[in-house]
């Protein structure tokens, strides 16, 4: 999930600045065990990032909706990796953007966790048995009007993926530690109908030299994530 916007391409927005002055999350602060122990009680805490809504210009008439999104920390044999996917060009909201998978809650869903496992599912093909949900993070208020929670979880290795080819164009891993350095943080600033809006961004360039724009409300998520761990 990840911010509207009328930008055509985030990634030529200016750089303002980054974080390099910032410590990285410690590699021992990034291990299943250690996770599972200190972000059990930090869902309630307040985050770094609120959300970036909602605004009174922008779909003033919705009323706030529960979702949330799975983090997926994907436990491989050099450190964990979080699996993110690129949505298809073709949709009408978030085309082609970076997204934890995830959506609104349904009626049918039990909880917020619920939801989470059964947009997994459905957009990537995910399934329960292949993961272990470890916390819930502090929810983020999108401008969408969406109150997101993000779930995550330890995902086996050996799990399996099957992508919903109109939803999801591609799934791909990012390294933990690699997100959770703030020197690979960047704020970027635009004008938007006079006013000047910012946004966060964490690009990333695999092995094999595909490029990823990670930014929005799925860097801010993630920012919220390295606050929670670096304290």
């Amino acid at each position: 999930m990840s911010r509207p916007t009328a930008i055509l391409d985030p990634s030529a927005c200016p750089v303002t600045r980054s974080d390099a002055d910032l410590p990285p999350v410690p590699p021992e602060r990034l291990q299943p065990a250690w996770l599972r122990q200190h972000l059990a009680a930090r869902a309630h805490t307040t985050p770094f990032l609120q959300g970036d809504g909602p605004r009174p210009d922008f779909m003033p008439d919705r009323s706030p909706a529960a979702a949330s999104v799975l983090v997926p920390l994907v436990q491989r044999p050099d450190g964990l990796q979080v699996l993110l996917t690129r949505r298809t060009a073709h949709l009408r909201s978030h085309a082609g953007q970076i997204s934890f998978p995830g959506g609104r809650q349904e009626p049918g869903d039990a909880d917020v966790v619920a939801t989470a496992l059964r947009e997994a599912q459905e957009e990537i093909g995910l399934l329960a048995n292949e993961l272990e949900v470890i916390a819930r993070l502090p929810v983020y208020a999108t401008v969408t009007r969406f109150q997101v929670t993000p779930v995550v979880a330890l995902v086996s290795p050996d799990h399996t993926l099957q992508l919903d080819a109109f939803e999801v164009a591609a799934a791909f891993e990012v390294p933990l530690a690699f997100l959770m350095t703030p020197a690979h943080h960047q704020h970027h600033s635009f004008d938007n109908g006079g006013l000047q809006r910012q946004f966060l961004s964490m690009p990333w360039q695999s092995p094999g030299g595909e490029e990823y724009f990670i930014w929005g409300a799925t860097a801010a998520m993630l920012r919220n994530l390295y606050h929670l761990l670096v304290v």
